[in-house]
């Protein structure tokens, strides 16, 4: 006959600090995308400045401005349902539910393919300097170098690290989730096996 193995009554170390990094890395992207929204306004100022120093017509540089404020607000609120869902998931592992511990196996490999993406393109971005041909390309290569350095100083070296800082955090809950004590603290809930033995002999009832 086969028993379960014997659970952990109380939640383990790992699994509270895997909770701990979704909810800390839940908090940087609500502070990236405050960043961003206040970011915007003075880049935006910069890029006219700029922009109006160069052959480029105004409609042009309103049509990237205007690209520039969509992306912005889109990135933000895709940054902030991104937390919603780490501080979800962190409270599903606080719970011990083994569902939250597979989706977030899951957001932990999407979130690695997108951080790692966006190292390539920061560094792509910084290596290999946009050149198209023709005037109108040659123009929107302009705008788009003014539109580049119109960023703050401090906005490049923080992306990077925060690019940095989502694969590190999603490759150390992934391995926090993988431990054997975690994995005997989301086994607990499971019933035990049916016994695989024959079953045992019952005594014969006494003749009256």
């Amino acid at each position: 006959m086969s028993y379960p193995d014997q659970a952990p009554s109380r939640r383990p170390a790992a699994v509270g600090l895997a909770a701990a990094v979704l909810v800390l890395m839940a908090v940087g992207a609500l502070a990236y995308a405050v960043a961003g929204l206040v970011a915007l306004g003075g880049t935006v100022d910069r890029f006219r400045a700029a922009a109006a120093g160069t052959t480029a017509g105004s409609g042009e540089a309103d049509g990237l401005v205007t690209l520039l404020r969509l992306a912005v607000v889109l990135s933000a609120v895709l940054t902030v349902l991104v937390g919603v869902v780490l501080v979800g998931l962190a409270s599903g592992l606080f719970a011990g539910r083994p569902g939250a511990r597979m989706a977030t196996w899951v957001v932990c490999g999407l979130g690695l393919a997108v951080g790692c993406c966006g190292l390539a393109v920061l560094v792509g971005q910084r290596a290999v300097p946009l050149r198209l041909s023709g005037s109108d390309q040659a123009t929107t290569a302009e705008l788009l170098g003014l539109l580049d350095n119109a960023y703050p100083s401090w906005w490049i070296p923080v992306n990077a690290a925060l690019s940095v800082g989502q694969v590190l955090g999603y490759l150390v809950v992934t391995a926090l989730l993988a431990l054997p004590a975690a994995n005997a603290w989301f086994r607990r809930g499971r019933p035990a096996p049916i016994p695989t033995g024959p079953p045992p002999a019952v005594p014969p009832y006494p003749i009256r």
